[in-house]
């Protein structure tokens, strides 16, 4: 979500050098790309965290820093790596360490809804020059919130060769065939409450592989072997398990941009799918989706390629999905929705 940002800032200033700083593990996830010419990784977490981050900061003789966390650790760690600016949001107690301490949108109830697209976009124009303060755009319904950019603006990521080589062969261990359509299924997430019920994911599974003639692959990180093998055991059809695979963070980009569709909770492979173009049924439950909201293609009609579904479809305008818990568990979200939803998308491909 944050790429939309660094597209910004390469295009107005293509003479800059960019360097991401990254948690160990997420430099699959920029490899390929052309809008960073350095990724290092770092954490800034913990008691000593900010000090050792502040270190290789210090380094890098950085001219400006760009927070695109709201912690207060990783402003602690551009301070004491003396970058001399320091651009970020005012959040979690932080603003003394910042010389461009931008604010956020709030009223008594406490932050107001801003997708995490737009709040990066505004921190890249910020250190752009523009202004400090985000204007708060109210959501246009229950599933969206303006994002307020260019006509155009896109989630991106790229492919490296070595990943795209990882990826074919993820498949061909899975005994996909190269001329095989394939759905892939994202049953996880860190938050049991933001999981659709397994037996639906299996129905579901079911119905793609018998009324699409899709081959059906389940993913799921390494925590979530247990919930991807629930859900094949419990398909009368034969999903490939990714989890048996040995995936990783940049095979799984290469599997995600060959799909015909993705259904998945709200996790991050969402936003690699966003990000290569794939059709999209997102399941949000008790977590609102409107702070997620993510430019994604449109489909050859001119409609969006994501279709979203909440449980609570009464719930007012003004009013989150983490309000109401209860109502808006996720398990109220059906089946017939769902495979609608995917049989809608699958037509118009």
């Amino acid at each position: 979500m944050a790429t939309p940002a660094l597209r910004l800032l390469r295009d107005r200033r293509p003479g800059a050098h960019i360097t991401a700083l990254l948690r160990p593990g997420l430099v699959e996830l920029l490899e390929g790309s052309t809008l960073v010419d350095a990724m290092e990784t770092g954490d800034a977490r913990g008691v000593f965290g900010p000090l050792a981050a502040g270190r290789q900061i210090r380094r890098g003789r950085f001219h400006a820093a760009l927070l695109l966390t709201n912690s207060f650790s990783t402003a602690l760690a551009t301070w004491l790596g003396m970058v001399p600016r320091r651009v970020g949001f005012d959040r979690d107690g932080r603003g003394l360490l910042l010389t461009d301490a931008l604010r956020a949108p709030h009223d008594r109830q406490g932050w107001q809804v801003v997708p995490a697209v737009r709040y990066y976009m505004h921190a890249a124009l910020a250190m752009l020059g523009g202004a400090r303060a985000l204007e708060y755009l109210p959501p246009t319904s229950l599933t969206h919130a303006p994002l307020g950019a260019a006509e155009g603006t896109r989630l991106e990521l790229s492919l490296s060769p070595v990943q795209a080589s990882r990826a074919r062969a993820v498949l061909e261990r899975g005994g996909v065939a190269p001329d095989k359509p394939y759905a892939l299924l994202n049953p996880g997430g860190n938050n049991p409450a933001k999981r659709w019920p397994i037996e639906r994911f299996a129905r579901l599974a079911d119905h793609l592989a018998a009324s699409h003639g899709l081959q059906v692959l389940l993913n799921g990180s390494p925590g979530e072997r247990d919930v991807v093998d629930a859900i094949a055991g419990a398909c009368r059809s034969t999903p490939v398990r990714l989890t048996e695979l040995g995936m990783t963070l940049g095979a799984l980009k290469g599997v995600v941009r060959g799909a015909r569709m993705m259904v998945t909770n709200d996790t991050g492979p969402r936003h690699i799918a966003g990000a290569f173009g794939v059709p999209l049924v997102s399941l949000f439950g008790p977590t609102d989706p409107r702070w997620t909201t993510i430019p994604v293609a449109s489909l050859p009609d001119g409609s969006s390629s994501e279709a979203i579904l909440i449980a609570n479809t009464g719930l007012p305008l003004e009013r989150l999905s983490n309000d109401d818990p209860e109502g808006s568990r996720i398990d109220r979200i059906g089946l017939d929705a769902v495979a609608g939803a995917c049989d809608r998308l699958l037509e118009v491909r």
